[in-house]
């Protein structure tokens, strides 16, 4: 009978140890992230060192673009959108090469977003002029699609 209640203990502890470890790993992965948040999405998290999704925009940050009327380029996405996981590594090398700067705005984590900025569908892109929408394009599309959206309505570094 001891010995049951010694290996239960002991399984108690293995499993108490793992996630405390588990936790541990989280937290720091999360310190210090460019969404200012303590507790992140798991498909968030494994986007923080991906070179495509370092362009990140704040709610906060959005809101002051556009109330100071700036022109802004924003691609809202999800971090657990498949069609995103597909744009993201064309639109970003493209919107580079064109000169763009393209906001992130991530509606995995900020989900207001989707009321606020009328989206029904990731990935979109919304170019703004005076702070005031002029164009949005919808869902996956091929990169010559995204080159001429973007040419076309997006304003250049």
């Amino acid at each position: 009978m001891k010995k049951v209640i010694f290996f239960l203990v002991f399984i108690i502890i293995l499993f108490a140890g793992v996630a405390f470890l588990s936790n541990m790993q989280k937290e720091k992965a999360v310190e210090g992230n460019m969404y200012k948040k303590d507790n992140l999405k798991p498909e968030t998290i494994e986007l923080l060192d991906d070179p495509n999704y370092q362009n990140i925009i704040l709610p906060s940050e959005l809101e002051e673009k556009l109330k100071t009327e700036e022109d802004v380029t924003v691609y809202f996405f999800s971090s657990d959108c498949v069609y995103c996981k597909q744009t993201t590594p064309e639109l970003m090398p493209l919107a580079e090469e064109l000169n763009v700067s393209i906001d992130q705005y991530n509606l995995w984590e900020f989900e207001e977003g989707w009321d606020k900025y009328n989206i029904e569908s990731t990935p979109t892109i919304v170019q703004y002029k005076n702070g005031e929408e002029v164009s949005r394009i919808n869902g996956y599309r091929e990169p010559a699609v995204f080159k001429q959206w973007l040419e076309e309505y997006s304003v250049t570094k």
